[in-house]
């Protein structure tokens, strides 16, 4: 994959590419993620230092100030679907960059917020995806830190999957059995064995004492059902 550093890329805003603005360490990983599944990146950032450090790294890398709106069209970051603003550091830099990305009529913008009050703007401006990285991951590893959870993910609508060991009255039986839907008002969706990998769960899967196992629910109940000795 050709690299440049150019101030006009060649055009690359097709269906599987994404404009990533603000380079820091949300946006860098980002990016570098993005990447890595295959996807073409253009990464904009103000620090020369950034830009050179990623220079070989993403598909284009720009130095450039992406609150001025020629700046960015010369960039044809108005022809792109997708795009994530992960600029912290600068309130004031966000939401006009967020702004003119609105404006170009983007299908798909996730905006990095540093707080509540930041991520309320956002909103009001339209932004589908206001993401809380500092927020969303200490929220996350404080569940794993209180329960037994091994893994934890949380959706919107009070929405959660968990991968946790199995509490000791769910052993030994099938998981029609054990009544763990209406009992806790989950369900499993997968067990997986030592040294194997994960499998579907059925009402004739019998869980042993150490399978691991993912559960869907709402959020609370997941965190009680994780707490279960």
């Amino acid at each position: 994959m050709a690299r440049n550093r150019s101030t006009r890329p060649r055009r690359i805003a097709h269906g599987n590419s994404v404009v990533v603005i603000g380079l820091g360490r949300f946006g860098r990983s980002l990016a570098l993620e993005l990447v890595d599944e295959d996807t073409e990146v253009l990464g904009i950032d103000q620090d020369p230092e950034i830009v050179q450090s990623l220079s070989g790294s993403l598909t284009h890398v720009v130095r450039a100030d992406s609150t001025k709106e020629d700046v960015l069209r010369q960039l044809s970051v108005h022809e792109f679907d997708r795009a994530v603003v992960g600029i912290g550091n600068n309130i004031e830099a966000s939401i006009l960059t967020t702004s003119l990305l609105l404006s170009f009529g983007l299908r798909e913008v996730w905006a990095k917020a540093v707080s509540e009050p930041h991520g309320r703007i956002l909103s009001q401006l339209g932004v589908q995806h206001v993401v809380y990285p500092e927020h969303d991951m200490g929220r996350r590893v404080a569940h794993l830190v209180r329960g037994r959870m091994l893994d934890y993910i949380e959706f919107e609508d009070d929405f959660a999957l968990v991968k946790t060991n199995p509490p000791a009255d769910v052993v030994g039986r099938t998981l029609a059995e054990s009544g763990i839907r209406s009992r806790y008002g989950l369900t499993v969706v997968a067990v997986k064995r030592p040294g194997e990998g994960f499998t579907y769960a059925t009402p004739d899967t019998v869980v042993q004492p150490e399978d691991t196992i993912i559960v869907a629910g709402h959020t609370r109940q997941t965190e009680r059902f994780s707490e279960l000795r």
